[in-house]
């Protein structure tokens, strides 16, 4: 007899319409009176679909075989499509990605907060779909992953180290990325040399099991101004090993404004806790945006959209509808870019934010720019923003909210609340947690403007401005 129950074969859905794009960037479509949803799917794709877990409500399975595309469907420009995990949505024209992500936002604000909403604006478009990104890290593995086809083409595989993106899902599977389409070639450039580098001196690649091996991340940052960061994370303190690297990079890459390295022994991956070392050049670079600059440091918070960033601040700030007067309150200010892009336009910004270091580059970001009506402070903003606060620092005329995905705490929605500021801007990366945190302010507020920005071509997520006036 057995000695386990043999696992039930689950079906193959065959000639299956994929017909509306779901949550998380999945597509959909429906088996009876089950819901199944399908990674890669376009609305229109009639495909066999092999599932591969059931659940008392809904399926999850993925395409076995293609039997007519949808004619939506388009051809992904990356070779790495469907297996990396990012830019899910390139086999769908930009046009559609836009209107997709439009649609997610209203259901969400609708159906998740039960709010009352105005139609939300189109969504803003990225003016790059392609190498838009300005910061980048990759890991290195000892082991590369291998597709499916690759294994089935080659049969026996010789182990071979990795320099890429982890597998969605996977923390110790690393796939060798050849091109990424989301930063400029340069950051292509520098990867492709530490690879052929990295092996040439015989440097061993990181296990994320095991913990050995000494090469761990590289972190890529490429600054509007064409300023570059290089940030090399290796496991032990060797200098004999990283120094002659990062001597190669420099000396290959003069166009590197700043160089850096970090020690990183820990098990995990961050390198928030650790404290980078300049090899070679400035420990910063610049970005720039309507003529004020911003010092990024290597730990330092800035959107990854350049671009993009200074169209999502500009909605921000016409939503805020100052005139000069007005005391505004950036929370979750960040390195305080809201807040200096704000400044000129009104009498004074107050921000906050967790992190001291970011608090500190907001600082340096108001000295550099010669704005003098900003104050920052460091610390949970739950314990910091109280009514104590407030009347020290002025009861706000408008509150601009840039809050992480998790949103913002209900303490903070009631401290804010109370001082009943005429006008709330809410930024969301999230806006899921956006619409929950709405439907609080609505008791006293109401909804005047909706509009999304798309700071990430290609995949779901989406950045959403939301414009509250108080009720009188």
């Amino acid at each position: 007899m057995s000695k386990g129950k043999n696992k039930k074969q689950l079906p193959v859905l065959e000639d299956f319409e994929i017909t509306a794009i779901a949550a998380e960037g999945k597509a959909l479509g429906r088996y009876g009176d089950m819901v199944v949803f399908v990674p890669y799917g376009v609305p229109g794709d009639i495909v066999d679909v092999r599932i591969v877990k059931k659940h008392r409500r809904y399926m999850e399975g993925r395409i076995a075989g293609m039997k007519r595309p949808s004619p939506m469907r388009t051809e992904p420009q990356c070779e790495h499509f469907g297996v990396c995990g990012g830019c899910k949505w390139q086999n769908i024209p930009y046009e559609q990605q836009l209107r997709f992500k439009t649609a997610q936002v209203s259901d969400q604000l609708r159906r998740l907060g039960g709010l009352e909403i105005p139609e939300p604006k189109p969504a803003l478009p990225s003016e790059d779909i392609y190498f838009y990104r300005n910061k980048l890290e990759f890991t290195f593995c000892d082991r590369r992953w291998y597709t499916a086809e690759e294994i089935e083409s080659a049969g026996e595989i010789e182990t071979e180290g990795a320099l890429g993106f982890h597998i969605p899902g996977m923390f110790d599977k690393v796939l060798d990325i050849r091109r990424c389409w989301l930063q400029e070639e340069l950051s292509n450039a520098i990867r492709l040399w530490l690879k052929i580098e990295t092996a040439a001196r015989g440097l061993t690649y990181y296990n994320q099991r095991s913990h050995e091996g000494f090469m761990r991340n590289v972190v890529i940052r490429t600054a509007s101004t064409g300023e570059i960061m290089v940030i090399l994370v290796v496991a032990e303190d060797k200098p004999e090993k990283y120094r002659p690297l990062l001597e190669g990079l420099g000396a290959n890459f003069p166009q590197i404004t700043s160089l850096m390295y970090v020690i990183n022994g820990k098990w995990n991956d961050s390198i928030a806790d650790l404290e980078p070392q300049l090899f070679r050049g400035r420990n910063h670079i610049f970005e720039q945006m309507e003529g004020l600059k911003f010092k990024i440091g290597p730990k330092s918070f800035y959107q990854t959209n350049s671009k993009q960033a200074y169209k999502l601040y500009s909605v921000a700030l016409e939503f805020a509808s100052l005139n000069g007067d007005e005391t505004v309150y950036d929370l979750y200010t960040g390195t305080g870019t809201i807040a200096n892009f704000v400044a000129g336009r009104c009498a004074k910004v107050v921000g906050i934010e967790y992190i001291p270091e970011a608090i500190a580059d907001a600082k340096v970001n108001s000295q550099i720019n010669g704005i003098g009506n900003t104050s920052f402070f460091a610390g949970d903003m739950k314990d910091i923003l109280d009514d104590a606060f407030i009347g020290r620092h002025g009861r706000p005329d408008v509150v601009i909210l840039d809050p992480p995905r998790a949103g913002v705490h209900e303490d903070v929605v009631r401290t804010i609340l109370r001082a009943l500021p005429e006008r709330i801007v809410y930024v969301s990366c999230n806006p899921a947690t956006q619409a929950r945190d709405l439907a609080l302010f609505c008791a006293e507020y109401r909804i005047t403007d909706v509009q999304p920005v798309d700071m990430f071509p290609h995949t779901h997520h989406v950045e959403n401005v939301v414009k509250l006036v108080r009720n009188r």
